[in-house]
């Protein structure tokens, strides 16, 4: 383990953000520097039944590009699986740029392909140089990107009902706890690629169950009451996991649309377990579900205007879902109307929204300490969106000053200057940017960048902290660099009120070093502690034929603890502790 910091502070407030996907004509040309083509750098995104459905070309125009049905099909299933998670089903854009024909015909043919060959430094995977894509599929890509995209089919009322299973009625489900586990310390783990979950007992690290679940699990959530646990994945599937059982395992399932993101559980007072609510990226809409079945009970399409244009999209994602401690209400974020709407909950036939313009593009976030207040990333804009979840208003946006921020939940914790803050770091660059949250003890400080330094390097999905921890963990897993891509830095928060012209220092772990893989190149996602907030857990992510771990290290000495490794874990991503999930800790 090493230890570094800068020792001249960089000023990042303020900086203009880069964003995903294409930029200007002219830049791909050649390929950008310091854009590299290990794995690391070429992302794969989750496959999702998208990639099945069939499409035909849409109505040919005299200067069309010349593509058969079948090159049609395979460009539509490529693009469905790797791009449109980014750049939209639609092509409209969010965290990647528009694809849209206007756009595309005016880049040109040349331009396309050699934008998906080399990517760009900030974000853009390189298709073609990593290998993932060949020479051939790179020029398809770039005849069907010519072209007008198209719609995938809708998935109403009628689809879902066809797809629910109770596979074990409420009444015939155990009265009483049938296991040893200790639920509170068990991780739920995405399998990304098995289209598994593994839950796994953080006090001995034994697997406890592997369960079939939707492809590539995006969150595991967990009801109020802690007994059930809710996947969803990208394929838009749910499955109800009742942890009361001998060996726990899925009760009641529903494909809630044909790609997914999100889902979450009442747990206002008098709601615990009632109710469960999950949402779509395609068809772009939120569904209510029955607590204990998952019989659907509420549909409701997001489409709309955009905030701030005032024009229609066609697609505006679910992006994220949390469920409010003051109200009996969902909060849910809407992608690319930018909008965050707080759903009453009590009477779904006579539904009441209050809908907040916050700033596009949502994407994820958390509660501040306090749980009043929630913070969400607006990846492209640069920004966090700061609602009032008591006052159900829109409090603050604020620019983090980095490339995309990319917080998870976020990570809150007491700064010995400023007080309660809650931080993100960022996919587009290395800084990770402080927000004071405490408007009633540090009224200079709220709902502003406090403070803004260097981590180990861009390319992080996570950071993470704990009430009882010191350390502040940030992850780089998206990095090209494969050293960057297999560690973390670990900040100590206590020694964070030094010279405020210089970068707080930070420890690098070697996780993927110590997980002992001698082939591939794993990177290190997601640091998730344990119940008491003794052990942090660390997916060391492979290729799915390679062999991958989980790394259980110790809070207070920063050592390794153990390694697990098993056949069972393929591709391990997400990580999530029952307790710290079901409490909003983080």
């Amino acid at each position: 383990m090493t230890t570094r910091a800068r020792p001249a502070r960089t000023v990042l407030l303020g900086t203009a953000a880069l964003f995903l996907g294409l930029a200007a004509p002219g830049i791909a040309e050649d390929k950008p520097k310091d854009h590299a083509d290990g794995p690391a750098a070429a992302y794969e995104p989750s496959m999702t039944t998208l990639g099945q459905i069939k499409v035909e070309i849409p109505g040919f125009k005299p200067d069309d590009p010349v593509m058969t049905q079948e090159e049609f099909q395979t460009a539509a299933t490529l693009y469905f699986e790797r791009c449109a998670g980014c750049h939209g089903v639609l092509r409209k854009g969010a965290t990647g740029k528009p694809l849209t024909t206007d756009i595309t015909r005016e880049n040109g043919y040349d331009y396309l392909t050699s934008f998906i060959t080399y990517g760009s430094p900030a974000g853009m995977p390189n298709w073609g140089t990593s290998g993932q894509m060949t020479e051939e599929e790179v020029g398809m890509m770039a005849r069907y990107l010519l072209l007008e995209p198209p719609a995938p089919p809708e998935w109403g009322m009628p689809e879902m009902l066809a797809s629910w299973k109770v596979v074990v009625k409420p009444e015939d489900r155990p009265k009483e706890k049938m296991n040893d586990i200790d639920i509170d310390n068990l991780m739920s783990v995405t399998l990304r690629d098995a289209g598994q979950v593994a839950l796994i007992d953080g006090g001995t690290y034994e697997i406890r169950a592997v369960i079939d679940t939707g492809y590539a699990v995006h969150i595991s959530r967990i009801s109020a009451s802690g007994r059930y646990l809710f996947v969803i994945g990208r394929d838009g599937l749910v499955n109800m996991i009742d942890l009361w059982m001998e060996k726990p395992d899925t009760v009641a399932s529903i494909k809630i649309g044909i790609e997914a993101r999100s889902i979450e559980t009442s747990k206002f007072e008098g709601w615990e377990d009632k109710l469960a609510i999950a949402g779509a990226y395609w068809p772009p809409q939120y569904v209510i579900m029955d607590g204990d079945t998952l019989e659907p009970k509420k549909i409701v399409s997001t489409r709309g205007n955009i905030y701030d244009e005032q024009v229609y999209h066609p697609e505006p994602r679910v992006a994220s879902i949390l469920s409010s401690h003051f109200k009996p209400e969902f909060i849910i974020n809407v992608k690319e109307t930018g909008k965050i709407i707080f759903v009453d909950y009590t009477d779904l036939k006579n539904l009441k929204t209050v809908e907040i313009e916050a700033e596009r593009f949502l994407h994820d976030g958390g509660f501040d300490s306090t749980k009043r207040y929630f913070l969400v990333a607006a990846n492209q804009r640069g920004k966090i969106a700061v609602v009032d979840t008591k006052e159900d208003k829109l409090t603050a946006l604020v620019e983090t000053g980095g490339q995309t921020p990319h917080p998870g939940r976020g990570a809150n914790f007491n700064h010995p200057v400023y007080g309660p803050v809650w931080a993100t770091s960022h996919l587009g660059d290395e800084s990770v940017a402080l927000i004071g949250t405490d408007p009633e003890g540090h009224p200079d400080q709220a709902w502003k960048i406090v403070d803004s330094f260097y981590a180990l390097g861009g390319g992080s999905l996570f950071i993470k902290t704990h009430p009882n921890s010191t350390h502040l963990y940030v992850d780089a897993p998206l990095n090209p660099d494969a050293e960057i891509s297999g560690s973390v830095a670990v900040f100590d928060i206590p020694s964070m009120g030094g010279d405020p012209n210089v970068d707080p220092e930070f420890t690098t772990l070697p996780i993927a070093e110590w997980a002992g893989i001698p082939e591939g190149q794993p990177r290190v996602v997601q640091p998730e502690f344990n119940k008491e907030g003794t052990e942090v857990w660390f997916s060391v992510w492979n290729g799915k034929d390679q062999e991958s771990a989980i790394v259980v290290v110790d809070d207070k000495t920063l050592e390794l603890k153990t390694v697990i490794k098993d056949p069972r874990l393929v591709t391990p991503t997400g990580k999530f502790n029952v307790l710290n999930t079901r409490d909003d800790v983080y």
